[in-house]
């Protein structure tokens, strides 16, 4: 089981509209701060922030050459959620077939009587 600290993180990183299309334009390849800022209509020092939140949380990982620092996607963390989501997909699942079976018993009573 992934600990609570550790999703709840990538959950938060997630949670921001901002920092999810960043991800998006990461998947394509590594990309540079200027790169990554250059679609939103916010200042540098706000948008920093939004890619502070990512790399706290490990989805990014950055390179400083010189003066130019490059973020690049962590796919490996990616995988938190997705136990997460998977192991809550499981949980409902079982409901629902605990839920169907119930049904199917109730129309069989019915269908008895």
């Amino acid at each position: 089981m992934v600990p609570s600290a550790t999703a709840d993180a990538v959950f938060h990183a997630l949670s921001n509209p901002t920092r999810r299309k960043v991800l998006e334009q990461l998947s394509v390849g590594p990309a540079t701060v200027s790169e990554l800022a250059a679609p939103f209509d916010m200042q540098l020092p706000s948008f920093v922030q939004h890619l502070s939140v990512l790399e706290e949380s490990r989805l990014v990982k950055s390179k400083k050459r010189g003066r130019v620092r490059t973020y690049e996607i962590a796919p490996e963390r990616f995988k938190v959620a997705e136990d997460w989501l998977s192991a809550r997909r499981e949980l409902w699942e079982a409901r629902l077939d605990q839920f169907d079976q119930y049904v199917k018993h109730l129309k069989e009573k019915e269908s008895e009587s």
